[in-house]
């Protein structure tokens, strides 16, 4: 089963993160994706951009609105993510809870990934995503 671990932080964590040495963050970020990878649970991972170099596309009214980040609405904002194919949640909460370079007000909330073989197999869009995730090496 894939678990998506969604890195989230408050306004205030993210200035307490600026404080570590980029440099030291990064072996320790690194040493743990070594674990991920030696365990042979790691799908990807990524981190993301500063949120003032973001968009936010709102649908609530007739014309989609686009507004320019940062957020100052939001009280937590998303940093990054993994996705894991693990056996259980439970798997997923052990590796959620050894994830290094954490402070207070940053979570990590944890969904799972449903798979393509959850869907209608003969809904034509399906099958479609299918083929293109074969073509495309991703099945």
């Amino acid at each position: 089963m894939k678990f998506m671990l969604i890195m989230r932080a408050t306004d205030e964590a993210w200035a307490a993160a600026a404080d570590i040495d980029f440099n030291e963050m990064l072996e320790t970020m690194g040493k743990f994706n070594d674990e991920l990878i030696s365990a042979g649970v790691l799908v990807a991972a990524e981190g993301l951009d500063d949120a003032a170099q973001g968009v936010v596309v709102d649908y609530s009214s007739e014309t989609p609105v686009v507004t320019d980040g940062p957020y100052g609405e939001t009280k937590e904002l998303f940093g990054g993510f993994y996705i894991l194919n693990v056996a259980s949640k439970e798997e997923a909460i052990e590796w959620a809870k050894r994830m290094p370079v954490v402070v207070p007000g940053t979570k990590t909330e944890i969904r799972r990934v449903p798979s393509i073989d959850e869907f209608p197999q003969d809904n034509v869009w399906v099958v479609r995503e299918r083929a293109w995730r074969e073509a495309s090496g991703q099945l």
